[in-house]
């Protein structure tokens, strides 16, 4: 692979969505083959998991795949708190809030998209992971649930959350329809609402406003970034990954890597037999 020369492009103008059961650790370094600038995100990991489960199983990434962040879901301030202290010790580059998972096991638990409707206590939560780590605090979540879907909803949230010290936004330009919806449905039947994302960035230019959902391809990508300062691709990097390997230089302006499919494959064989060492 060529050397990538850097440039002042911030790794979150382009991102790879936490995906359940996609971005483990092993697909993100099978990514950072394809895109060295691109930021990565863990799978979404439970505080209490991170707070009270093996530690290494969760957190452990190889230091190719930086930038990365780590998504968390949780409901308790002090909880995440403590989880955003252990990923600055862990190394990561940003801690992500989930508010956008829709899925029945996670409103269970009472956190993911289910909590929008609980402000007060985001707010919080927001500034509890602030308060314990230099590293930025960002949120994932939807225009809306269920009911509450309509701009002015929309606006007061991501209000009272810079407030509380969060200054970017990844919003998925998707409702999510809670109780009634699969998480597959709710990526697909509730419209997208892009002018929604459009409006916000008008709203809060001081904030960083990235765009997630319904995105097929980086020229796709390259239309919303007139408009949002970042987009993020999910699952359509998970169908076809190599839609990647043109990022670096044409959303980045990074040299085009001359990475053949050859060369990853080589790169992956030789990571495997490292990881059955």
């Amino acid at each position: 692979m060529d050397t990538v020369v850097r440039t002042s492009v911030p790794s979150w103008r382009l991102s790879i969505a936490p995906m359940m059961g996609v971005t483990d650790r092993h697909f993100r370094f099978f990514m950072r083959q394809i895109t060295q600038r691109a930021l990565l995100y863990t799978e979404m990991i439970p505080v209490d998991a991170i707070l009270k489960g093996n530690r290494h199983r969760f957190l452990e990434f190889h230091p190719i795949e930086h930038p990365i962040a780590l998504q968390v879901g949780g409901n308790d301030p002090a909880k995440l708190g403590e989880c955003a202290a252990i990923a600055e010790e862990w190394g990561y580059d940003e801690i992500n809030l989930n508010l956008g998972c829709p899925s029945a096991r996670v409103q269970k638990g009472q956190f993911g998209a289910c909590l929008m409707a609980n402000l007060d206590i985001v707010a919080r939560m927001v500034q509890e992971m602030r308060k314990n780590c230099r590293i930025p605090v960002t949120v994932k979540h939807r225009i809306g649930i269920d009911h509450l879907d309509d701009y002015s909803f929309l606006k007061s949230f991501v209000e009272k959350l810079a407030d509380a010290g969060c200054h970017r936004f990844i919003v998925h330009a998707r409702k999510a329809i809670l109780g009634k919806f699969s998480p597959k449905q709710n990526r697909s039947i509730p419209p997208l609402r892009y002018d929604h994302v459009y409006q916000l960035k008008e709203d809060f230019p001081e904030l960083t406003i990235i765009l997630n959902g319904g995105i097929t391809s980086i020229e796709i990508a390259k239309t919303h970034l007139n408009k949002v300062d970042g987009v993020m691709i999910g699952r359509a990097v998970a169908n076809n990954p190599l839609m990647m390997v043109t990022a670096d230089a044409e959303i980045f302006h990074s040299p085009h890597q001359t990475i053949t499919r050859r060369q990853i494959l080589q790169a992956i064989n030789h990571y495997m037999l490292k990881e059955k060492e």
